[in-house]
């Protein structure tokens, strides 16, 4: 028989916290990152922490579908619940097999976030997430339980109550409590429970029957009907306020074989494939499609290029020209705005800054412009990836009831990057060419992160669903996927590993609730968290050893009385406990919460999905094929050169696998505009065409550079001079030229009332071609790229709270825990007179000047060890361990066991010192 003594339950959390080990606790700061910003100071503080309303909720909203079922049973057990009661709620009088085995694994979930904590036979729920998840009048249960017969009885007068018991069979007793007690305990008891329900008519059982799964209140008169009237006889509805009944809980339990849910989900439900394609197809279905993209952000910006719509007064882009955009690109207004949104948020445009505030391209167009095909598509898809903008808000209304602009504020949505990760992770999964079916991606994704409040019937308008279904529609225009299945470069962006076989399972091993990389987001059971696998915390402790040793001395249950955890949908093994226990042995098997990848890891995953994307593209043309009909087809992709300078000297007509381009006589103006004469173009013309030049184009280009710059508009306000006056005095008799104030100065000068910009554009609506000119007189030559915007950074996304700290932060964050907690609970020495340095639980100690400087001097004498408060610089007071071991010049040098480092601190900052008792060994 062993002689061990079994060491003691944990009273508090923060009694449960100091057994864990410091893996342990690396998983809890993993999980809950908002509990390590600021790091704590002990264990203590870490507690209260994480019991706080914000970060329970936090906490809670992160929980998938069964983890979440299970934090909502405990709510309606006991408290403290055992394991088996726990067990009997969530898998009934049958006992569900796959609930049974998949419990552990939730339980060891939310032990691990700290929501639950105590042994397997006295398991407590946080106090904030039992007030959060318990039934209540206002706040009904999604389990759809009401409150016990003691809560339900409270306000109910001791005769009622005994008669009640009389109704049922039961022998009166002195007391309501007892009364109460004794009427619990029959609706618990199933025999008994089944003996009293069989007496009631058909029409008291379908009464029950509607109220069994809730909400379990109901409406009656004053004068109830017979079989409402045996109920309340009964007890089986008891009142809770005048005309208001409820179902209490026990006999609603009794009702549902036992059950806390009607239908508990303890297996994510699988991603199943709608239609399948060859792989090759899909990869060139979505290669085209990112040529598609590419020139669609380029339309767009060349359409901006001289100064594109202005900026409204609250910020984005007006309806109207909203509308102008969807019809130049030939794209829906949805779709326009996807384009605008995704070209600003991979800094390709943004508002000028000027008085007159318009969009126009950034700088970084004309870089972004230059590089490689394939790497330009790889910086938009990383853009689109990462940016918390959600298009698909653009025109519905804000909580002011305000439209919602493209470009504007208040299209951001923290979760958007990691639904878009989930999404595509979860495409990643199924066998190469397959397109999910968008229901069941839907319900996965629901069951991984329930909608708030778990109300299925409004899963419609979860944000998640609305993000998740816009990230499959525009990753088709992106080209991520093609045809609805992922393709090769959009899996390399993501980091997601090669494609299963074909045949292989849809979700792989991920269905099973285990090794799912994108649900570990939540940092369930589930959804991972374990540190072990990242290399957790480490260390010793961080308090030169001692606090290793302290915390588990403390531990509530030895380490080798542990089994390891089943794998999901297997039995335990035999002879493995009931329940997983407290010291957290699967959070080393289940896989850690993923934090986003690094800018490092997304440049690595972009680069790789460029080189994948590359042997699908075309290779650029350096030649079109010119028509009689003053067109010319592009019958694919230009080289850059080429596409600058046709994209000036012609309109595009029409897209597709070939681009058609029509020449126009204010396009070859406008190329003329550029700076090029009629021998250039002529010259250019001849030496990318494959055909010959037509004769119609040789004519329009002559024609229209022999009248080009015959008129010349400067600043007077502004003025028109010209050789031929004759000319002139055709603009003075056109009807059309009135609004522009023209009256002659001189034979061949012009003066206007209308600023230049104005005056050219009137003298080329009347079908003239003038030339802008200098103040010297030389003619201004324009270019279409002209206008852009001062530097300007990409917008930076919103967090969706405080990032997932790594492997370096969270060692150190343990570390400083760990010492502060030593150092907070190390046994000290009562004060010699009486007077004490000991103080409260968190409270700094108290001494005065000379004593410290004494209490030091004979502590580095006796090589002892020291408890002090400290307050450094910024007036942050904190408590430390120290072992001294000189003093000089008003400086005291110690081994800090708090920072595990050797230390110099300045005795006017330390508040006061205590010596530390002898341990125990």
């Amino acid at each position: 028989m062993s002689t061990e003594e079994k060491p003691a339950a944990p009273r508090s959390l923060a009694e449960a916290l100091r057994g864990r080990d410091d893996a342990s606790l690396a998983a809890l700061l993993r999980s809950r990152p908002d509990l390590v910003t600021p790091v704590p100071t002990d264990l203590t503080q870490l507690a209260t922490r994480a019991g706080t309303r914000a970060s329970v909720v936090r906490a809670l909203e992160r929980l998938d579908r069964f983890t979440l079922q299970t934090a909502q049973a405990l709510a309606v057990a006991a408290d403290p619940a055992p394991y088996a009661e726990l067990l009997a709620l969530m898998a009934g009088d049958d006992a569900d097999p796959a609930v049974t085995a998949a419990l552990p694994r939730a339980l060891a979930g939310l032990r691990e976030q700290a929501l639950v904590w105590g042994g397997d036979d006295r398991l407590r729920l946080v106090r904030t997430a039992r007030e959060l998840l318990a039934p209540s009048a206002r706040h009904p249960s999604p389990t759809g339980l009401g409150p016990t017969v003691r809560e339900a009885a409270a306000g109910m007068s001791p005769g009622r109550v005994q008669e009640i018991l009389a109704a049922v069979g039961l022998a009166s007793t002195h007391d309501s409590v007892s009364a109460v007690a004794a009427l619990a305990a029959l609706f618990a008891d199933r025999r008994r429970m089944a003996g009293v329900l069989a007496g009631l008519p058909e029409e008291s059982r379908q009464v029950l029957d509607r109220l069994v799964w809730g909400p379990p209140y109901g409406q009656v008169t004053h004068d109830p009907a017979p079989h409402l009237r045996r109920l309340l006889e009964r007890g089986l509805l008891l009142p809770t306020a005048p005309g208001t009944v409820v179902l209490p809980r026990e006999a609603a339990l009794h009702l549902r074989g036992g059950r806390a849910h009607r239908a508990p989900e303890p297996l994510p439900p699988a991603v199943e494939a709608a239609a399948a394609h060859p792989p090759r197809v899909v990869d060139a279905t979505a290669a085209g499609q990112a040529l598609t993209a590419l020139a669609t952000v380029e339309e767009l910006l060349k359409d901006w290029d001289e100064g594109g719509p202005a900026v409204l007064r609250a910020g984005g882009l007006s309806v109207r020209d909203l509308k102008r955009t969807a019809a130049a690109l030939d794209v829906p207004e949805p779709v326009a705005a996807f384009w605008a949104e995704l070209a600003y948020a991979a800094g390709l445009l943004a508002s000028d800054g000027e008085a007159d505030e318009r969009y126009a391209a950034t700088p970084a167009y004309d870089e972004w412009r230059e590089l490689p095909t394939a790497e330009r598509w790889a910086r938009l898809a990383g853009a689109w990836l990462t940016a918390t903008r959600a298009p698909g808000l653009v025109g519905g209304r804000d909580a002011k009831d305000r439209t919602l602009s493209a470009l504007g504020p208040g299209l951001d949505r923290s979760a958007a990057p990691e639904v878009r990760r989930r999404v595509l992770g979860l495409l990643a999964r199924l066998p190469e060419g397959s397109a999910p079916d968008e229901g069941s991606l839907l319900a996965r994704l629901d069951w991984e992160r329930p909608p708030r409040g778990d109300r299925r019937e409004r899963a419609d308008d979860d944000p998640r669903t609305l993000l998740a279904r816009w990230t499959l529609s525009e990753a088709e225009l992106l080209g991520i996927t093609g045809r609805g299945a992922l393709s090769a470069p959009g899996r390399a962006l993501t980091g997601a590993p090669e494609a299963p076989a074909p045949g292989a399972e849809g979700t792989g091993a991920g269905d099973s609730g285990a090794g799912d990389a994108g649900a570990g987001a939540s940092g369930t059971g589930a959804s991972g968290g374990g540190a072990g696998a990242r290399g957790g915390a480490g260390g010793a402790g961080g308090a030169g050893g001692r606090g290793s040793a302290r915390s588990g001395a403390r531990g509530p249950v030895a380490a080798g009385a542990h089994h390891p955890a089943p794998a999901d949908g297997q039995p335990p093994e035999p002879g493995a406990p009931a329940g997983p226990g407290d010291k957290l042995p699967v959070h080393h098997r289940t896989p850690p919460v993923t934090a986003p990848p690094t800018a490092a890891e997304r440049a690595a995953a972009a680069a790789r999905a460029a080189r994948l994307l590359a042997p699908l593209l075309p290779e650029p043309l350096d030649h079109v094929l010119l028509q009689a009909d003053l067109t010319a087809v592009a019958p694919g992709p230009l080289e850059r050169p080429l596409a600058d300078v046709l994209g000036v000297l012609a309109d595009v007509e029409s897209k597709g696998g070939a681009t058609v381009y029509r020449f126009t006589p204010g396009s070859v103006r406008r190329a003329l505009d550029s700076g090029r004469t009629a021998a250039d173009l002529h010259a250019f013309l001849a030496a990318h065409s494959r055909t010959p030049v037509p004769q119609p184009l040789t004519y329009l280009i002559d024609d229209v550079a022999r009248r080009h710059g015959r008129l010349r508009v400067g600043a007077a306000s502004a003025y028109v001079r010209c050789d031929d006056d004759a000319l002139l005095s055709e603009i003075l008799a056109d009807k059309r030229a009135a609004p522009l104030g023209l009256r002659r100065l001189a034979p061949t000068v012009l003066a206007a009332q209308a600023d230049p910009g104005a005056l050219l554009e009137g003298l080329r609506s009347m079908g003239f071609a003038p030339a802008a000119e200098s103040a010297a007189g030389d003619v201004l030559i324009t270019r279409a790229d002209a206008r852009r915007t001062p530097p300007r950074t990409p917008p930076e996304p919103v967090p969706d709270g405080p990032p997932v700290p790594d492997d370096v932060l969270l060692a150190a964050a343990v570390r400083a825990v760990r010492a502060g907690d030593l150092a907070a609970t190390a046994p000290r020495k009562p004060a010699a007179d009486g007077s004490g340095a000991a103080t409260g639980p968190g409270e700094l100690p108290r001494t005065g000047a000379a004593e410290t400087l004494a209490t030091v001097q004979a502590a580095v004498l006796t090589g002892g060890t020291l408890w002090i408060g400290y307050v450094n610089a910024e007036g942050a007071a904190s408590q430390r361990v120290i072992a001294p071991v000189g003093v000089e010049g008003g400086f005291v040098t110690a081994y800090d066991h708090t920072a595990d480092e050797v230390r110099t601190y300045p005795l006017h900052r330390i508040t006061g010192v205590a010596e530390l008792a002898d341990e125990v060994p």
